[in-house]
């Protein structure tokens, strides 16, 4: 069984799968969780992490290293396209600090469209003046064939996120490469989930001490951005479609370690 992250933990689930005699592996996808001391044997019960982060704060549980790889509705994608602009993707609150791409974008002189649901009103009424910015362009939150298109048609993926924001495992990288767009990442650390995702093929990560102000940040990030846009979008998209495999990661929860 592949389940949820919380269900290993949870005493009616345990019974089942000892019921059934079978293996039961999941993909933690909170930073947070506390699992029960004996949820995980790292054989025929088996904790996935995506990035060397989240492997750390579950060591207790036998992690094993594995990329999230999420293709929803009628999101295959079409071969990769240059793009124009610059597009960010995701919820719109203070723990995925979208303002800290849109002033990339404007150090940049260029346009990014704002992906996603608002889940904070009061966040983007703090940084109202940027979002509000001629350059900017929201379009709300996107599924199916427009959401592909959005990352396809984008020159880059921005991501970033707040500085004690811990991300368990980003679909968005995978869905990114696989549209043949690569990204730019801004991050606080060592370790994440961003560089789990990415190599040199098929984006730049810049690490930002937490110290720093916002506006130094947005600085680091243009220059990734800019980084960014110089790699090969087909290149991107192959390496992508292997790396970010639906079939590979299936497999790959399913399969006892060696």
């Amino acid at each position: 069984m592949i389940v949820g992250h919380e269900y290993p933990s949870l005493p009616a689930w345990r019974n089942s799968r000892e019921l059934l005699d079978c293996d039961v592996a999941t993909f933690q996808h909170n930073p947070d969780f506390p699992h029960a001391t004996d949820a995980f044997d790292g054989d025929r019960t088996r904790l996935y992490c995506y990035s060397p982060e989240m492997a750390e704060r579950y060591a207790a549980h036998r992690p094993i290293p594995e990329l999230a790889v999420h293709l929803g509705q009628n999101e295959a994608e079409r071969p990769s396209a240059p793009g124009r602009d610059l597009v960010w993707l995701g919820r719109i609150d203070e723990d995925k600090a979208p303002h800290l791409a849109v002033r990339a974008a404007q150090l940049l002189g260029r346009r990014i469209r704002i992906v996603g649901p608002v889940f904070d009103d009061a966040y983007t009424r703090r940084h109202k003046k940027l979002f509000a910015a001629d350059h900017v362009e929201w379009t709300g939150e996107l599924g199916g064939p427009a959401k592909t298109a959005a990352l396809r048609d984008a020159a880059a993926f921005v991501y970033t996120y707040a500085r004690p924001y811990v991300e368990a495992g980003a679909a968005v990288f995978g869905e990114s490469l696989r549209a043949g767009t690569p990204v730019a990442a801004l991050t606080w650390r060592r370790g994440t989930c961003a560089e789990a995702a990415l190599c040199e093929r098929t984006g730049t990560v810049c690490v930002v001490p937490s110290e720093d102000d916002n506006e130094t940040a947005s600085r680091a990030l243009a220059e990734a951005i800019e980084r960014a846009l110089d790699l090969d979008h087909t290149e991107v998209q192959r390496i992508g479609l292997q790396r970010f495999d639906p079939v590979r990661h299936f497999e790959a929860l399913a399969a006892r370690p060696c």
